[in-house]
């Protein structure tokens, strides 16, 4: 039996996530950051990506739009600014927002800003790649 790690998931809504993990992958600013038990204390920004929780045969993916994580030795707290269930991601939404996203950045008369209409883009793709990467585990 491997080492397990603890994990909690939050948003300031609710905790999504509570439970054991051998393996907790977060989408940190400078790349993936893959966590197990014994990691070095630690603490990150999140950009928007997913979270995964492997134990044994069983992953659990999660969108996470940003936030921090806080990696402890024997605990992993993803502080997130908004999280949901891979699984409940709505492909369609996601693409809608992609392609509005593109336009805004076509447009240059858009109402928001250029910092704005990236982030409102880097979310949107991100959230394609997980529910990409949840088909590709199913």
């Amino acid at each position: 039996m491997a080492f397990t790690i603890e994990v909690d998931i939050v948003s300031q809504e609710a905790k999504l996530f509570s439970g054991k993990g051998e393996l907790i992958a977060v989408p940190g600013m400078m790349g993936e950051l893959g966590i197990t038990f014994g990691h070095a204390q630690l603490l990150t920004a999140l950009k928007p990506g997913p979270v995964r929780v492997v134990n044994g045969d069983v992953q659990e993916i999660y969108y996470v739009s940003g936030g921090f994580a806080e990696i402890q030795p024997f605990k992993v707290t993803v502080l997130a600014d908004a999280v949901e269930r891979a699984v409940d991601l709505d492909e369609n939404l996601a693409l809608a927002a992609k392609q509005h996203a593109e336009q805004l950045l076509k447009d240059k008369k858009a109402d928001m800003s250029y910092a704005e209409v990236l982030a409102e883009l880097a979310e949107a793709t991100a959230r394609l790649e997980v529910i990409r990467r949840l088909k590709r585990q199913n």
